[in-house]
């Protein structure tokens, strides 16, 4: 993901991800994952020791990987990449070839920049169908997160219907590679 949001390269700037280092990167995602703003992370009273050992078991896991993105070299923003059938929705849908699974979260910003977290966002789902195995991606967002229902409909995502996992209720949802680029203008960006 080192191609910039041509579109928006001027204001927004150019994004690339690299791996997630669970112990380099644990006081960077920890002070993240439990700002008050990231109340859906479900790890707001979360120790540093909490932050490090979750993406340590992330990183050992063959079926789940963790990046952080970079806004203009900076880190701004926190992936997560699975395989559905066997994290988060083993069981709970119906599975596809080419699917993955994913999440992501922007860091807290002091002075917030307009229409960043779609950036982020579209430049996640570029990153996701960058890999061409992967055919859709699916989400499980909380069903009371209207904010990320709104952004993941812009750039595609279409509801498929609400499930009930262990830790939530979620709004499962699906965007095809081919939704995404109707949705954000495919390579005319």
């Amino acid at each position: 993901m080192t191609r910039p949001d041509t579109d928006r390269a001027d204001r927004i700037g150019t994004f690339t991800t690299r791996p997630l280092d669970p112990v380099a990167d644990a006081p960077l995602v920890h002070g993240w994952v439990t700002h008050p703003k990231a109340a859906f992370w479900l790890m707001g009273e979360a120790k540093l020791h909490d932050v490090e050992r979750e993406y340590a078991a992330i990183a050992a896991h063959p079926h789940h990987d963790a990046f952080i993105g970079l806004h203009d070299g900076e880190p701004a923003f926190l992936i997560e990449r699975y395989d559905p059938t066997e994290v988060e929705l083993k069981g709970l849908y119906e599975a596809e070839p080419g699917d993955v699974g994913m999440h992501f979260l922007v860091a807290p910003a002091d002075t917030p920049v307009h229409g960043f977290t779609r950036a982020v966002i579209t430049a996640v789902m570029e990153f996701l169908f960058a890999d061409p195995s992967v055919r859709r991606v699916v989400v499980e967002p909380d069903v009371t997160n209207g904010a990320v229902h709104a952004l993941n409909k812009a750039v595609g995502f279409e509801v498929l219907r609400e499930i009930a996992k262990p830790e939530k209720n979620a709004l499962l949802s699906a965007c095809t590679r081919e939704q995404f680029e109707a949705a954000t203008g495919g390579n005319d960006r």
